[in-house]
């Protein structure tokens, strides 16, 4: 499927869609999605054990994935994964475990998320823990 006229917006949701799949795939417990308050906005909720995983996702529309080498010859999700909107999800994650009186242990992690725009496949790298 070739994705190349897909909006910025229909990028991000694409993205999430495929983070909620590799996190279903790894074990973990999709607990909610899309929460926003005046804090910020947290993309995805999840669960694996005892840890509620709080998770920001990066989207790119790329034209090849990331080298293997580590070579960067394009722009990459991580750019847009900057202190301050850890900062707000942060902030939010804080207010979703005071309002469900969360007592377990919990994290912010990041997912970055390249999909080819020629097919729509997808290149994830999961950034356990990013604060």
């Amino acid at each position: 499927m070739d994705i190349s006229s897909f909006s910025t917006k229909d990028i991000g949701n694409l993205g999430e869609k495929v983070a909620e799949e590799y996190f279903r795939r790894h074990g973990f417990e999709i607990i909610d999605r899309n929460i926003a308050r005046k804090t910020g906005e947290i993309d995805l909720i999840v669960k694996k054990g005892g840890t509620l995983h709080f998770v920001e996702v990066k989207s790119l529309l790329s034209r090849e994935f990331p080298d293997p080498d580590g070579v960067r010859n394009e722009y990459s999700p991580a750019d847009n994964l900057h202190p301050y909107k850890i900062r707000k999800v942060a902030r939010t994650a804080e207010w979703y475990v005071a309002e469900k009186e969360w007592e377990g242990e919990w994290q912010l992690d990041g997912v970055l998320v390249w999909l080819r725009e020629r097919d729509g496949m997808a290149h994830i790298e999961y950034l356990p823990q990013i604060v």
